[in-house]
């Protein structure tokens, strides 16, 4: 029996889960998880990196404690961020996208190549932390001029596995800097930028064998966790899907970008999947009412925030991908500030944050049929958000679609089908 080992990091925990086929089924085990999250460091919110390394090489000595013999193994996390390289020494402090740091200069990134042009050229979102701008960032701070390399952060990890500095197509495709047409780097925007040509390396497909640590080989899956997650769910035809966490990505898998002006009036992404194109865009997702626990109720279990939520009849709505939720130091102050006046109760909160997930999710929707010129039937679901019961009723009622919720660990299970359908 082969076994192969996926590596899943999100914002806020990491997990190493082994996986084999057993009567022609994938059977899956977790054998570590550990917590991450950010650290504020001077003002500026970062990525212990040191720690994530620790915790990657840590999981896999308990992998092998059990499966001593592992096939391949491969990481996937959150997209835009990157360790910035001085040969092989990171370049200090990995800033995490949720920082504040690009604000001051996405202006100014615009005045060299508006947006309408980065759109028409990659087909990514407008998001402030978009690795663009952070690199622009870095260049006007002058932490480009030391720099060999920049990796984005699975690489950056499998690099301290193998000693091999890569670049993966679906996770790079993040960033707003990766042809909607080639499939590579833009060398105009990087021109245009100013940015150092010799950090923009060749792109690598998932699937490539990229080194070995301790015998077990090391490959790229769709590094991103939402590609790897996609991978992993197990629709019927092409259907929408949910891929619900920190954020909430929404989207269809489409042949290729749609890059024309509806897609940018409603600032939908075109990232790059396994062998097409993951036409989603990023909604605020679980952040908001996890934000809202752990400071108003951290004690209180979940089950019991949903059944208040359902009981009360606080009716009001914010738009969830407003950017004052996106690293507010309250985020029930923030509320505060987009609602009329503030709920009575703690339930209040939550039931106007589901709600207002569950009516972002029929804006979307709405977006997509238009913008595809087609009707979907199913909307699946997965990640933590899959669990909750309530947001998924609220989410059938306001869109309308038939809500497949799959609670797998559906980024795990596509990182792992990757590795192990390069190895049939």
């Amino acid at each position: 029996m082969k076994y192969y080992l996926a590596i899943d990091i999100g914002a806020s925990s990491g997990r190493h889960i082994v996986g084999w086929t057993e009567n022609g089924e994938l059977q899956t085990k977790e054998v570590y998880r550990f917590p991450n999250g950010v650290t504020e460091r001077d003002g500026h919110l970062t990525w212990d990196i040191d720690a994530l390394e620790t915790h990657v090489k840590t999981g896999i000595d308990e992998a092998l404690k059990e499966y001593p013999r592992i096939e391949s193994l491969s990481i996937d996390t959150w997209g835009v961020d990157y360790v910035l390289l001085k040969g092989d020494a990171p370049i200090l402090p990995c800033y995490a996208y949720r920082d504040g740091r690009t604000e001051a200069v996405i202006e100014k990134a615009h005045e060299k190549m508006p947006f309408a042009e980065l759109y028409r050229r990659t087909g990514i979102q407008f998001q402030p932390f978009n690795t663009l701008y952070q690199l622009y960032a870095d260049k006007l701070a002058g932490r480009l001029e030391q720099a060999t390399d920049f990796l984005l952060m699975p690489e950056y990890l499998l690099y301290r596995l193998c000693g091999v500095k890569s670049h993966e197509y679906t996770n790079a495709t993040t960033g707003g800097m990766v042809s909607a047409v080639t499939g590579e780097y833009d060398a105009e925007i990087i021109e245009a930028l100013g940015l150092p040509k010799q950090l923009f390396k060749p792109l690598q497909q998932p699937g490539a064998i990229i080194g070995e640590y301790k015998g077990i080989r090391v490959m790229l899956c769709a590094t991103h966790d939402t590609g790897s997650a996609v991978e992993g769910i197990p629709m019927e035809g092409d259907q929408l899907y949910i891929s619900s966490g920190t954020w909430s990505l929404l989207g269809v898998k489409v042949p290729r970008p749609i890059t024309d002006a509806g897609s940018l009036a409603a600032n939908y992404s075109n990232e790059g999947g396994v062998g097409y194109t993951r036409y989603q865009k990023n909604i605020m997702g679980m952040w908001l009412v996890n934000r809202l626990r752990a400071e108003l109720c951290p004690d209180t279990p979940w089950n019991e925030i949903t059944a208040e939520a359902e009981q009360k009849r606080f009716d009001h709505l914010v738009d969830a991908n407003d950017p004052i939720f996106l690293a507010p130091e309250s985020m029930k102050a923030a509320f505060d500030a987009k609602l009329p006046h503030p709920p009575k109760c703690v339930g209040g909160y939550f039931r106007c944050a589901y709600r207002s997930l569950a009516q972002g999710y029929r804006q979307a929707i709405e977006e997509i049929e238009k913008n595809t010129g087609r009707t979907y039937e199913k909307l699946y679901i997965v990640g933590g958000g899959a669990k909750n019961q309530f947001l998924n009723r609220l989410t059938a009622e306001a869109t309308g679609k038939q809500v497949i919720a799959l609670p797998i660990e559906a980024t795990a299970i596509g990182n792992l089908m990757i590795q192990m359908k390069e190895d049939a």
